[in-house]
């Protein structure tokens, strides 16, 4: 729809009263004709390079399915740790945390001065008595490496199985998770930073 030049004259003298010269500018200086809208074919072949550039990068690690995995079962780690220490401490017993290169055991500890100190398995939230990695080229490391089995007493505060001292601070890698797991020394903390 066109104005007519008195409706535009109109327009004109009200903006110029309102904002003042710089209106007639601002009005009139922004107008698109007809035949100038849409893209120049140079910003079309620019968006495709664009995308073709973030397809060749982001796709193959998009659909890398262990990438997703190993973070996944490092959540399930730092949760089932968590989840250990709360147990310890609402049953007022210790709770055994038994680590293999693939596996995570959660056991009720035996009275103490046991020779073996870890007992039956306790259950999981989600079922089952163990997590397990979901491939074999995902596996945990433990640091330090010896002992790979701890305690969580009744404060919730993690020994190292038949030492009667404090565990020192265990560090948790998990091969294609970014963040390690950390079980802290003095407070048995569960995190990862």
């Amino acid at each position: 729809m066109r104005l007519s030049s008195v409706q535009v004259e109109a327009i004109k003298q009200e903006t110029e009263h309102f904002f003042g010269a710089q209106a007639e500018v601002w009005l009139f200086g922004s107008r698109v004709d007809d035949n100038q809208r849409g893209f120049t074919l140079i910003e079309l072949i620019m968006v495709m390079v664009i995308v073709g550039i973030l397809a060749v990068v982001v796709a193959p690690r998009f659909f890398d399915a262990n990438v997703f995995k190993s973070r996944g079962f490092a959540d399930q780690v730092q949760a089932s740790l968590r989840y250990a220490q709360k147990e310890a401490i609402a049953q007022r017993s210790n709770v055994c945390v038994a680590m293999t290169t693939s596996t995570i055991t959660l056991t009720i500890a035996n009275a103490s001065g046991a020779a073996i100190p870890c007992g039956p398995n306790l259950a999981l939230p989600a079922g089952g008595n163990f997590i397990s990695a979901p491939s074999a080229a995902i596996t945990l490391t433990l640091y330090p490496a010896a002992p790979a089995t701890f305690i969580f007493d009744a404060l919730g505060k993690p020994w190292d199985v038949l030492v009667t001292t404090p565990s020192a601070q265990k560090k948790i890698t998990i091969s294609g998770a970014t963040n390690s797991i950390y079980v802290e020394q003095e407070t048995g903390y569960v995190h990862s930073p």
